[in-house]
């Protein structure tokens, strides 16, 4: 080596790397716009290795393994009507995980545990406002299952921390920083209809938008909604103060009358910003989650992740678990559940769920 501090410099590089494997020094090292005259010669070395200076590149996914490696026993996968929907976060030892409730859609459920067999489940408790449901996991042999309740940090890590979210293997999803701290994200859910005046006539149907939930499930102009999830209907104002009250992801059972004809739909409650975007808006942000908002609490990070790798937990750059991964909600913006929330809706789940 050229200088005499370099060997030094290096080598404490090296042991942090390896003994904690933390990203955030690795980034340091990559911002060498900061490195005083001494240390320019890095320039060099990432200029000959640009795969260790991409955050996202494979050097620096195994770069973090150490850490997500750690919680490998308490990340499962989760299925829906035999589809992967979400990743689960085991939350105790008797094989209860937390997950994204709006993705459970469909019979039956089941999920992926550490061990790689698929086990049965069961929702043992919900919760609407921030999208969480428990599982309980009902295979038999829970001993072979190498589950591991995770342990929630109370920290909450600075905005510009860089975050991890591991996946079930114990590799790297994806890495991210931390953009925003935690924050109310307001309810914005919408059916996709307009209803014409009325106060006394069972709400009509004016507009259907397409691409809706209404539209999705087969509601028609001049449909008139006689009940929603089993509750009559008066007038429009009635039908839009109750559908008001669903989070965007969640179901309702609409009973209309269409002609003579009495029928049921289902239909799924979208985001009203998806509702209200572009078609050029929808490809720029890709896949997203159905459930975009109505969370008490969310931190944001710019993890690229798919809809159905949400559920699991998220790391800061020491390995301690600071939060849930709740909805991939655009390009570069996705939101988790912070530790302190996890933990209180945790709690109450398990209570209520042991309870039954």
């Amino acid at each position: 080596m050229d200088h005499p501090h370099q060997e030094t410099l290096v080598r404490r590089i090296g042991r942090s790397w390896l003994a904690t494997g933390c990203l955030a020094i690795a980034c340091l090292v990559v911002d060498t716009t900061s490195l005083s005259g001494q240390e320019s010669w890095l320039q060099g070395l990432f200029a000959r290795r640009p795969e260790i200076a991409s955050r996202d590149s494979a050097a620096m996914m195994r770069l973090v393994r150490p850490l997500s490696e750690r919680v490998d026993q308490s990340v499962i996968q989760v299925f829906s009507g035999g589809r992967i929907v979400a990743l689960g976060t085991i939350v105790s030892a008797d094989g209860y995980a937390v997950t994204k409730y709006s993705e459970l859609s469909a019979a039956p459920i089941s999920v992926r545990v550490p061990s790689g067999k698929k086990v049965p489940a069961r929702v043992s408790a919900v919760r609407p406002a921030n999208d969480l449901a428990l599982l309980k996991l009902d295979g038999s042999e829970p001993e072979t299952w190498d589950i591991k309740p995770a342990n929630f940090a109370s920290v909450e890590p600075p905005t510009g921390s860089f975050v991890i979210t591991p996946d079930r293997d114990g590799y790297a999803l994806g890495l991210g920083t931390l953009g925003v701290r935690a924050r109310h994200v307001g309810h914005r859910g919408r059916l996709g209809v307009t209803f014409y005046d009325g106060s006394t006539e069972p709400p009509i149907v004016q507009t259907v938008y397409p691409s809706s939930g209404a539209s999705d499930a087969g509601l028609q102009d001049g449909d008139r909604i006689l009940k929603i999830n089993g509750q009559q209907m008066s007038g429009s104002k009635s039908a839009i103060t109750t559908l008001g009250r669903f989070y965007p992801g969640e179901v309702v059972k609409l009973t209309i009358m269409r002609g003579d004809d009495t029928l049921e739909l289902d239909a799924r409650m979208r985001d009203q910003t998806v509702l209200m975007e572009s078609q050029n808006d929808a490809k720029v942000n890709g896949p997203r989650n159905a459930r975009l908002s109505g969370f008490d609490q969310v931190i944001q990070h710019d993890t690229v992740l798919a809809p159905n790798q949400c559920g699991g937990p998220i790391l800061d750059s020491d390995g301690n678990i600071i939060g849930v991964n709740i909805a991939r909600a655009g390009r570069v913006v996705t939101y988790a559940l912070p530790s302190a929330l996890v933990n209180a809706e945790m709690v109450s789940m398990l209570d209520e769920a042991r309870r039954q």
